[in-house]
């Protein structure tokens, strides 16, 4: 149950729509491609997408906020987005702490899938800047983050425990996934790895998943685990304070107010 501080109109809609396409095809692309396919076997593939995602966020960011988001909503996606930010370098050296998932996954739950979306686009750029962790792998690492924020905002509608027991599920099932989804961006990237588990341009698609599966158990299921663990716990034990500050402030906002003018005069 929330508001829509984003209002999500017919065209942001639809460019959302089609980035998420263009990345789910940057992400799957390894295990799409058919065997002997040229883009299967080209060493620019996996950059054609590094190039292409960042460009699609950009024209899907620019249509979200083109009339759909007023100086409140900017404002509270300022503040929870430097939240975000500040706490993601907590985690960088510990296994599966990754304390920014909360905030995605409760300001997408209150201030609906619109502002979610854009709240892990700018949360994750903004916190790439603090940790000087800006290369090839961010647009891939943004829109992860964006569909977390996205996705709790579509979740159905819940009250009290059962809600909070829905979204810290969400926030494991979230935050495994978007670990997986890096991986599989990063993965044809990286070399000198054994055969069984490294990436084999166009081969087929059981060959290649059964060697992306072992690349995920031998390399970052230690990370992958904890982070859901830990989200989990995190959006289970801040739910009901983090729930109700958000949702105040959404009803002194008044985001889905209509707006007028007082013609009354002195």
């Amino acid at each position: 149950m929330g508001v829509n501080a984003v209002r999500l109109r017919v065209r942001s809609g639809t460019a959302l729509s089609l980035v998420s396409l263009a990345g789910l095809a940057a992400f799957c692309w390894p295990l799409l491609v058919t065997p002997g396919a040229r883009i299967g076997q080209s060493a620019f593939a996996p950059w054609m997408f590094v190039l292409l995602l960042p460009l699609l966020l950009a024209v899907a960011l620019a249509e979200i906020a083109e009339g759909g988001i007023d100086a409140k909503a900017i404002a509270l996606l300022g503040v929870l987005g430097a939240v975000g930010a500040a706490l993601r370098p907590l985690g960088t050296n510990v296994a599966g702490f990754e304390p920014m998932f909360f905030v995605l996954v409760h300001g997408g739950r209150v201030l609906g899938r619109g502002f979610g979306y854009l709240l892990g686009a700018v949360a994750m750029f903004a916190s790439a800047l603090i940790t000087a962790g800006v290369g090839p792998w961010l647009p891939y690492q943004i829109l992860g983050a964006a569909w977390v924020g996205f996705f709790a905002g579509c979740l159905p509608r819940a009250r009290g425990r059962t809600e909070i027991a829905m979204l810290a599920a969400y926030g494991a099932v979230a935050a495994f996934a978007y670990g997986w989804l890096q991986n599989l961006g990063l993965w044809p990237f990286v070399g000198g790895m054994a055969s069984s588990i490294s990436y084999h341009p166009g081969a087929p698609l059981a060959d290649n998943l059964g060697r992306f599966v072992a690349f995920n158990l031998a390399t970052s299921l230690g990370f992958d685990l904890p982070r859901a663990i830990f989200t989990a716990i995190l959006v289970a034990v801040t739910g009901r304070p983090v729930l109700l500050a958000l949702r105040r402030a959404a009803r002194r906002a008044a985001f889905e107010a209509p707006a007028g003018f007082d013609d009354r005069s002195d």
